[in-house]
């Protein structure tokens, strides 16, 4: 199929076809404390709209059994495949329209944050959810101009302004977990400075479980803390956060029918800036330290048969933004200098520091047309390159035909190519190639990505499409790969990927209810250049198909319904024990009684129907975990 679609393609792409949400590189709206489902319209200038989905467009927008962490509900997100092992908040890979779990970035501001041991760690990020406006999904062009060595997509998270409130949770549940957490934020204006603010914001959370499973164990931690700066066209945050997290799992990361154990402490600082400025022009820089300790354990019952420490440190600062010269005419703009280092028990070369470095220039021209009608045109480059490897080059470009109808109705139409690329982690390129549970490759090059896509989104008054068709080629995937003649876990090896996907999703409104809908389909068409290759743990651990549907539902005042399910039809392997379909059910009932205002009451299901499907290939599923809490608010 995929060579049919490599002569179509071009075709294609001049027939009507549809795409993904449009991301915006402007500011974000505030988005609304309950995380809802929305749809806002954001004004790059006075005269040009462009369309963006705000909001989560998943249902339920909070964990069952632990706290919520940059990674929760992601997994009934259209937009991104999640594959947990325990859960998603334990260790979950983020996935971008078929991409493996090193092509995924997460953005906190301006800046990417990296682990260099490996992408399992990316989103150990210990900060509250309140503190962030709702992920963003970047894509094509947008990832390419502010992504950092995140070859497929991007998910970018905003600083919040700090309103003055708080609220105290207590949960309780099967497998023994339980849960207590408090937030609290106040914020006081300035006198003697108009329109000034300074805000403190902090919580602690913690989590435990005997887990879904047995073996499955959870011990979580999280206390992080900001102060903030705000003005009438600024806002500056300082961020320190620090989280400890120990969980178990049978087969987490080899298929050897053993209990594996991983123990993870991080702490990140963080300083942020953002500012406005001019006509429709603003910039943000943000500066961090993180630091990332991982002990892994093979066999619990026998740790001293294999274990391993790592010691990682990332120093960091980016730069992105926007200038308007006129109204015809804007940069967009995006930098990033990275240094990082790890100390491990498990890395047997020299390869364990490098430094990054990316520069993007992204040159907007807009062409005002008859009936409210704009076109846009957007033409630059990237230009990657490390201490270590060799530099890389890239091409960004885009048009967009965007029209505004006299009932604020609206339709976009874009049409984009951009080439991306990354470098792999330690793991992959720093421990024996010879053996071990982990088998490196000194042979890995530059990964490159190139992504063509169409796109058409429509905003109407009570619903809203957006959708979209690419097809991507990778050149020099890092794959983590088994064969059955090995004694090794996984291996890396290098691979070249052609991927054709198509994207639908739906969002209607109604009196007191949302409906969230989306369908995606994948195909691949690959090539390792070996023979001795069995099974792809990552890059060919996909659905074929997958549909979701979410439903927010408030039948009276006191009473909220939120419910989030997933189907999916997965490419067959070999080390997947259990079908290759899944059908997965997230449920929320809140109840805010009128006597205690401030009170939510919240019964929860995760995994109703106890489905038993292995996400990663030869790992356990997660069983089915039910919750009862209480929040009080102030």
């Amino acid at each position: 199929m995929i060579r049919i679609v490599k002569v179509a393609l071009p075709a294609l792409l001049f027939s009507l076809s549809t795409s993904v949400l449009a991301s915006d590189i402007n500011q974000e709206k505030n988005n609304d404390a309950n995380n809802e489902v929305k749809n806002d319209v954001e004004k790059p200038s006075p005269d040009i709209e462009k369309i963006m989905v705000e909001g989560s467009i998943t249902a339920n927008n909070k964990p069952v059994g632990t706290f919520g962490s940059p990674v929760s509900n992601l997994e009934y997100d259209p937009r991104v495949d999640l594959q947990s092992r325990n859960m998603a908040e334990a260790q979950a890979d983020v996935t971008i329209r078929g991409g493996i779990f090193e092509n995924t970035g997460f953005r906190v501001g301006s800046a990417t944050l990296v682990d260099p041991q490996t992408g399992h760690y990316f989103a150990e990020i210990p900060i509250a959810q309140e503190m962030l406006g709702n992920a963003n999904v970047f894509t094509g062009a947008d990832n390419a101009l502010l992504g950092m060595n995140s070859s497929v997509g991007t998910v970018s998270r905003e600083w919040k302004q700090i309103k003055t409130a708080g609220s105290a949770s207590i949960g309780a549940g099967n497998n023994n977990s339980n849960l207590q957490r408090i937030h609290s934020a106040v914020s006081i204006e300035l006198e003697d400075f108009t329109d000034w603010s300074i805000g403190f914001e902090g919580e602690y959370s913690r989590s435990e479980s005997d887990g879904t499973i047995e073996f499955g164990d959870h011990d979580f931690q999280r206390a992080s803390g900001r102060i903030q700066l705000a003005g009438p066209s600024s806002q500056t945050d300082l961020f320190f956060g620090s989280q400890e997290k120990f969980f178990g799992w049978p087969n987490m990361y080899t298929p050897f029918n053993v209990n594996e154990t991983e123990d993870i402490k991080t702490k990140l600082l963080i300083l942020n800036h953002k500012q406005h400025y001019a006509q429709d022009s603003t910039f943000e820089v943000s500066a961090y330290y993180r630091n990332n300790n991982d002990h892994y354990v093979f066999s619990r019952e026998n740790p001293e048969s294999f274990e391993s420490f790592h010691e990682t440190d990332v120093k960091s600062i980016g730069l992105s933004g926007r200038h308007a010269q006129t109204t015809a005419f804007a940069l967009n703009y995006s930098a990033q200098f990275i240094e990082d280092n790890i100390r491990s028990t498990s890395l047997e070369n020299n390869f364990t520091s490098r430094t990054y470095y990316k520069f993007s220039v992204l040159p907007e021209y807009r062409i005002e047309l008859q009936d409210e009608q704009q076109l846009s045109f957007r033409l630059g480059a990237a230009f990657d390159d490390t201490n270590r490897d060799d530099s890389q080059a890239s091409l960004i470009g885009d048009i967009t035909w965007n029209t505004v109808n006299a009932d604020d109705t609206s339709q976009t139409l874009y049409i984009s190519y951009a080439e991306a690329s990354q470098v792999a982690g330690y793991t992959a390129i720093g421990g024996s190639n010879t053996g071990g549970l982990f088998r490196s490759n000194y042979e890995l090059e530059r990964e490159t990505t190139k992504n063509i896509e169409l796109g058409l989104a429509l905003d109407r008054e009570t619903w809203r499409l957006d959708s979209a068709i690419f097809y991507r080629q990778d050149n020099d995937l890092t794959d983590w790969t088994y064969s059955l003649t090995s004694t090794s876990a996984r291996t890396a090896n290098p691979v070249d990927i052609d991927t054709l996907g198509v994207e639908l999703i739906a969002i209607k409104r109604l009196e007191n209810a949302e409906i969230i809908t989306s369908y995606t389909f994948l195909d691949k068409s690959e090539d390792y250049g070996l023979a001795d290759i069995d099974a792809s743990f990552y890059a060919l651990n996909f659905p074929d198909h997958r549909v979701t549907l979410g439903v927010i539902w408030r039948p009276t005042s006191i009473v909220e319904v939120r419910v989030d399910n997933e189907w999916r039809k997965q490419e067959k392997n070999i080390l997947r024990n259990g079908d290759e379909d899944a059908l997965f059910t997230h449920l929320t009932v809140k109840i805010s009684p009128s006597q205690i205002k401030g009170l939510d009451i919240m019964l929860a299901a995760d995994n109703l129907w106890n489905e038993s499907f292995e996400e990663v290939p030869g790992t356990p599923g997660r069983g089915e975990q039910y919750t009862i809490s209480a929040t009080y608010h102030w």
